[in-house]
């Protein structure tokens, strides 16, 4: 395998962990890292050995040696990096949630799409092999013609978070609808995710004026309906269920998270005893991303297979979190407190 030279845009706690499953892998490296801060850059490169390092995005996107480049900067500006890496043809893994704006959203895809390089949306979690019994137990007809998804994601981050990230919905709620829509896909074929009618409420921050916790009701032309919520103003807690005809699926473990050893989810059939179904890993899901990046790029894929997200699987998803956002700030006050 030809070994990857990765450049890390940013160096917060994701960056950090990205970092980490390169470390790992062995067809990788980090070969230099863009920061704002210079002493947190400094910290960063000594911790993973990076042996070059810049304050200018220009220095570190110029260099030739540079094969991957991974976005790990606050989504206001992914929009901006991404266009920048693009332009250099580089094949770029850009960090969750896509950008802040449909339109930003619009204008990454088309930079990616002009360039014909790889791109990847990091939602992690799919590239873990628990996505992908899911979505074959949903597509194999066992649990009948989907019916309704009901998911839930909180976590008390919002001290942490960067309020121009936009609050939970886009820190949080793309867990949640990501999944929506791979589960969608699976039952119903690639473009049902398209056509759907939603109501959404929520709370806004006094202090931030961030959308801090957020509720989403979902029906799509096909019959299927959905809610979905997500805060990041309590917990840690998550769910997500799927109900077909004949039969459900829901997770046990963290569908957010899968870990480097035993994921779990539980199918039924109704009337019989649930069946715990148990996918097992020997890395988590960062180290899954990291080797499917580097399997496209050796089969000069431009976009990941699913469970992964295409470049336009991450523009629906993008447009469903935006149009929640835009209903909550238009119809709720700030929350109090």
């Amino acid at each position: 395998m030809t070994m990857l030279n990765w450049a890390i845009l940013g160096t917060s706690f994701i960056s950090n962990t990205v970092a980490e499953a390169l470390r790992e892998s062995k067809g990788s490296r980090v070969a230099s890292a863009f920061g704002r801060d210079p002493q947190r850059l400094a910290a960063f490169a000594q911790t993973y050995g990076i042996e070059k390092t810049s304050t200018k995005l220009d220095a570190i996107l110029d260099d030739p040696a540079i094969d991957v480049v991974y976005v790990g900067l606050p989504n206001h500006i992914h929009a901006e990096a991404v266009c920048a890496a693009a332009a250099r043809g580089k094949a770029i893994l850009s960090e969750k949630s896509l950008t802040r704006t449909v339109e930003e959203a619009e204008a990454l895809i088309a930079a990616v799409d002009n360039a014909d390089i790889f791109f990847l949306e990091g939602l992690m979690y799919l590239a873990h092999p628990l996505m992908a019994r899911v979505g074959n137990i949903i597509a194999s007809g066992r649990l009948g013609r989907l019916c309704s998804v009901s998911g839930h994601y909180a976590a008390a981050i919002a001290p942490f978070a960067n309020p121009l990230g936009g609050g939970t919905i886009f820190n949080l709620g793309c867990y949640p609808a990501s999944l929506l829509h791979y589960v969608t896909e699976a039952g119903f074929g690639g473009d049902a995710f398209r056509r759907f009618q939603c109501v959404a409420t929520g709370n806004i921050s006094a202090s931030d004026g961030t959308v801090c916790d957020a509720s989403l009701a979902v029906r799509f032309d096909n019959g299927l309906i959905a809610t979905l919520q997500s805060t990041d103003s309590i917990g840690m807690d998550h769910a997500f269920t799927v109900l077909g005809e004949k039969g459900s699926l829901r997770f046990i473990t963290n569908p957010w998270l899968p870990v480097a050893g035993d994921n779990v989810i539980e199918v039924t059939d109704y009337g019989n005893m649930p069946e715990r179904v148990i996918v097992t890993s020997d890395r988590d899901a960062f180290g899954h991303q990291v080797e499917l990046v580097e399997k496209c790029l050796s089969q000069g894929l431009k976009s990941a297979p699913r469970p992964s997200p295409s470049p336009a699987h991450s523009l629906e998803i993008m447009r469903l979190l935006s149009e929640w956002e835009r209903q909550i700030r238009a119809n709720t006050r700030e929350h109090e407190g």
